[in-house]
């Protein structure tokens, strides 16, 4: 049996990549020990992991909140993700098992249909990225860079969100991973690492846009000041 702050701390950082717990929420003890179900320590322990995977931090001595999303800690995220996932997608090339690219190849062809489907979560199209990202990380024969790169996706996981209500971003990023595994492929370890790092550019100009156009609303509505964060150096760098 799962010891408790294990099932809290899933049941907390699942809430947070989904946004049932938006951004600057505050994470008192005793509310969520109280909803969850489960005493303090354990909820303190779970609370306690969430700040090392940087989903939480302290707000002020005054205890903890959702951590925001900001459009630099974006751009700092991607800088990451583009030295991990360009050096993923080379080795991938390099050990892959072709047939199961392949396979892939004929899913990502097909995403127009997938994203026709009135799902708003998206949950088949992030079903296949997911896959390919499974893929990639078995080809590449490598536990330390595929633990990094888990360590990065699980913030994505909260950043994609912003990219839900934009479909033709969705099939644009469709186009460029498939370009990716079209590389993978052929054995092409420098096409694969450069068309992951134009996938990636790409990317993180629509995440920007859509942080600023969000912040935006959201400003206009009196959200939180915590919520979601913009500058003017992360947006233009």
């Amino acid at each position: 049996m799962a010891r408790a702050s294990e099932i809290a701390y899933e049941a907390l950082r699942a809430e947070i990549l989904s946004w049932e717990l938006v951004p600057g929420s505050v994470l008192a003890e005793v509310e969520l020990s109280s909803r969850l179900g489960i005493s303090r320590t354990p909820v303190r322990e779970a609370l306690a992991r969430l700040v090392g995977d940087g989903l939480a931090e302290p707000l002020g001595g005054r205890g903890l909140v959702v951590s925001p999303v900001s459009a630099e800690n974006v751009t700092e995220l991607f800088e990451l993700r583009q030295a991990l996932e360009a050096q993923a997608a080379a080795l991938a090339a390099e050990r892959r098992d072709a047939a199961r690219f392949v396979a892939l190849q004929n899913e990502f062809r097909e995403v127009p249909l997938l994203l026709a489907d009135p799902d708003p979560g998206r949950h088949a199209y992030y079903d296949l990225v997911a896959r390919f990202d499974d893929a990639v990380d078995q080809a590449v024969q490598n536990p330390f860079l595929v633990s990094a790169l888990n360590a990065v996706r699980t913030h994505l996981v909260r950043i994609r969100r912003l990219s839900h209500d934009n479909p033709a971003r969705l099939l644009e990023a469709a186009r460029e991973h498939l370009l990716i595994v079209d590389a993978i492929v052929d054995g092409d370890p420098r096409l694969a690492a450069d068309a992951t790092r134009v996938h990636l550019y790409r990317s993180l100009r629509s995440t920007l846009g859509s942080l600023v156009a969000q912040s935006d609303v959201e400003h206009d509505d009196h959200p939180i000041p915590t919520l979601i964060t913009t500058t003017k150096d992360a947006t233009t760098r």
